[in-house]
């Protein structure tokens, strides 16, 4: 083979740099030896894998082709070490994983919270993004697993189905919906009036809720973007709006009564979470046992508190409420 791990690896630290000299220092080689291995493998493939720009290196079309293939071939050597390095077949995990929004900062937390606990010298990294940037990840060997709470659409993305989710609609308790909640559950002609509060697009949250929500709501008058869950929450909580979101998401607020689940018409609104890798990625033992662990994640969840919007009353009714049945009471 005239293709080696070393030029590889260079590649792949020139490509995430930028130069050579960058590359160098990360990798450590000198210059001039980095410089010798990205040309020794252009010229073993026999094409330019950079466009040179002054001082610069930037993947060309061909390079952004083979980056996750070496990215793969890498990945699978680091995992044959890790595997042998200790004599055995026990390897620690050194595992990094990419979560969309909801996943990364309302159920993964305490997945990993609870696998370290058992598995004190794992070393776990994870970042957070929406959907595709999750999805973009994993294609280009950028993370190990990905944790996503919409469909996946690529070709070469290996889909586990995880957890179920349910989405709820919530609004301020104050909220003239909340209001009308109370005297019967709301019809799809209600829900189409107020002000709605959505994730931006490539969120898994925003195309979840256009596959299961729109259908029944095709004539929305107005909408409003937000770039996280938490903020559409906060401000769903404050009155700008209505929202549908993850009940992992509005659950501390809900229990604090800042926020109704709306009664509606509506089917119930259930959507997927899914662990995804690539296909060619070799899951080493480690790795597939934490998949093996994190299937047993959904007895985790903490149940939502569903009270009906008509028992959420304003503090002054709420307090006259409970000073008229104290009067009762003592009479």
């Amino acid at each position: 083979m005239r293709v080696t791990l070393r030029q590889l690896k260079i590649f792949q630290a020139v490509a995430l740099h930028g130069s050579t000299s960058a590359a160098a220092r990360s990798v450590p080689l000198s210059q001039s030896a980095t410089s010798a291995a990205v040309n020794e493998l252009e010229h073993a493939l026999g094409t330019l894998l950079f466009d040179r720009v002054g001082k610069r290196l930037l993947l060309n079309d061909r390079g952004r082709t083979l980056l996750p293939a070496a990215r793969a071939v890498l990945d699978g050597a680091q995992d044959i070490e890790g595997t042998f390095a200790s004599g055995d077949s026990a390897a620690l995990l050194d595992l990094k994983v990419f979560a969309s929004t909801t996943i990364g900062n309302y159920v993964l937390p305490r997945v990993l919270a609870r696998y370290r606990a058992l598995h004190p010298d794992a070393v776990l990294d994870m970042r957070i993004g929406n959907t595709l940037d999750v999805v973009t990840a994993v294609r280009e060997f950028a993370t190990d697993l990905g944790f996503i709470e919409g469909p996946c659409h690529a070709p070469d993305i290996s889909v586990l189905p995880w957890l179920e989710d349910e989405l709820v609609v919530v609004a301020a308790p104050t909220h003239p919906l909340a209001l009308e909640a109370g005297r019967g559950r709301l019809t799809a002609k209600q829900l189409m009036q107020p002000l709605w509060l959505l994730r931006e697009p490539g969120s898994g949250t925003r195309e979840a809720v256009e596959q299961a929500l729109m259908p029944h709501l095709p004539n929305i008058r107005s909408m409003m973007t937000l770039g996280s869950s938490e903020a559409i929450k906060n401000a769903a909580a404050e009155g700008l709006g209505i929202s549908c979101l993850s009940q992992a998401v509005v659950h501390d607020l809900v229990a604090a009564d800042r926020l109704v689940v709306l009664a509606t018409r509506l089917p119930r609104l259930m959507r997927r979470f899914s662990v995804i890798h690539h296909r060619v990625k070799v899951l080493s033992k480690p790795l597939q046992g934490f998949v093996a662990y994190c299937e047993n994640a959904g007895s985790w969840q903490e149940p939502l508190p569903r009270r009906r919007a008509a028992d959420r009353r304003a503090p002054g009714r709420q307090a006259a409420g409970r000073r008229a049945t104290g009067r009762r009471g003592a009479a």
